[in-house]
């Protein structure tokens, strides 16, 4: 199988890395930075560049952009991929893409399937992306009624084969539900929590839990940004909810109630009992 590959940060660079040291598919790579390029042809993440002609001879594609970027390439080379072929996005965000790419998979022949890798790592660029980078992670996928069992069966074992612990199947509304509460709230937490002064006065005085709570305030602006504006009506939903929560922390607080903020503490140990996980 021929695999194409649009955008080589993070991501897609993980993905050309991780396809070409654990399977025999053939991977063809596409970047706007020569020196990425230069460096993908290099190690061997990809093959060859990702032409026009490559394109018409690719059975998957993934592009790893920006939603806008993402919906840019596919007016522009949508034409180019062979009816047959699957086309799957890998934007943190489904709603602002789904319906730009299925028109066009509707209208030149090819199938389009919205995907959602959940692993990344604060420092992006094709220099930080590694074979690995998807080992036990889930991949989310959101399949129209043109994606068939046989297909997804396909997809599984392709996914398997590079890392992945398995898939989640789900709409694009329901996929920017969750994605607001278990990504891009926790961005905008740790966004907030650092800019306290005491941030750059805690050395000396900080272990595990500052680590953990600012580890993804180191972001790509850029980036995260437009995903959050993409999402806007379900990350503001999230945000005052906590925010009707940390509340309910700092009434105990000021009013001295410990018995108050013990049952807080409490009920959120419980909940994270669970919900599972680490």
């Amino acid at each position: 199988m021929q695999v194409g590959i649009v955008g080589l940060g993070i991501i897609g660079g993980s993905m050309a890395k991780s396809i070409s040291a654990r399977t025999a598919h053939a991977v063809r790579g596409f970047d706007l930075d020569n020196s990425v390029m230069e460096a993908a042809l290099g190690c061997g993440a990809v093959e060859a560049p990702l032409t026009a002609e490559e394109i018409a001879a690719c059975d998957l594609i993934f592009t790893a952009l920006f939603p806008r970027a993402t919906v840019e390439w596919a007016r522009e080379h949508g034409e180019l991929i062979s009816p047959g072929a699957t086309l799957i996005d890998l934007c943190g965000i489904k709603r602002a893409v789904h319906g730009e790419l299925a028109a066009a998979a509707g209208r030149y022949g090819f199938t389009y399937i919205g995907g959602h890798p959940m692993a990344g790592r604060e420092e992006g660029g094709f220099a930080n992306a590694a074979a690995d980078l998807f080992d036990g992670a889930f991949m989310i996928l959101t399949p129209g009624e043109d994606a068939g069992g046989e297909l997804l069966g396909e997809l599984e074992r392709f996914f398997a084969a590079i890392g992945f612990a398995g898939l989640t199947l789900t709409t694009p509304r329901e996929h920017d539900r969750i994605i607001a509460y278990t990504s891009q709230l926790a961005h905008v937490v740790s966004s907030a929590y650092v800019k306290s002064p005491e941030a750059l006065r805690r050395h000396g005085f900080s272990a595990g839990s500052f680590r953990d709570l600012t580890r993804v305030a180191r972001l790509d602006p850029e980036m995260w940004s437009e995903l959050m504006s993409g999402n806007a009506d379900f990350l503001a939903a999230q945000v005052e909810l906590l925010i009707g929560n940390l509340s309910e922390y700092l009434a105990a607080l000021r009013g001295g109630d410990r018995a108050r903020l013990q049952r807080l503490l409490k009920e959120g140990c419980e909940k994270k009992i669970l919900a599972g996980g680490r």
